[in-house]
């Protein structure tokens, strides 16, 4: 994922369990689906925050609702947030068979980076049926 973007800054204004509200300068309102990255740089807490959140809605007047994709322990509003110019992609391919990430991308199976080329955005449209297999094959389960 792209986390330089385009740079725009903001601040946390709310935080409700994961959902986090967002006040944006110049009333600059990142598209829905855009990822967020919140960080506790300047802050003075006990863990050190970094973390990506969605944008679901816009509120207007510079404000979006976002879905945070970690906890939000340690969150306090004013924190930074910027905004990555792009969604949340994971790895996809090969690599990835076998592998089991969270919903950035990152693995949680303790067997290291996953070494993938190529990433997907998470809110991809799903293959057309001419390009899924029509073949009757038997599907293995291991269930009697």
């Amino acid at each position: 994922m792209d986390t330089n973007g385009n740079g725009q800054l903001g601040q946390i204004v709310q935080i409700i369990g994961p959902v986090v509200d967002v006040e944006f300068s110049n009333d600059y309102l990142p598209p829905i689906y855009q990822a967020l990255r919140i960080t506790s740089e300047g802050f003075d807490v006990e863990t050190p925050v970094d973390v990506i959140a969605e944008v679901q809605q816009h509120l207007g007047e510079g404000r979006v609702r976002a879905v945070s994709m970690l906890p939000t322990d340690g969150m306090v509003r004013g924190m930074k947030v910027i905004d990555t110019g792009s969604g949340i992609t994971v790895p996809v391919g090969e690599a990835t068979l076998g592998r089991v990430m969270n919903v950035i991308g990152e693995p949680v199976d303790e067997l290291g980076p996953v070494n993938s080329e190529s990433r997907a955005s998470i809110h991809r449209h799903a293959p057309t049926f001419d390009e899924q297999a029509t073949e009757l094959e038997m599907f293995e389960t291991g269930i009697k």
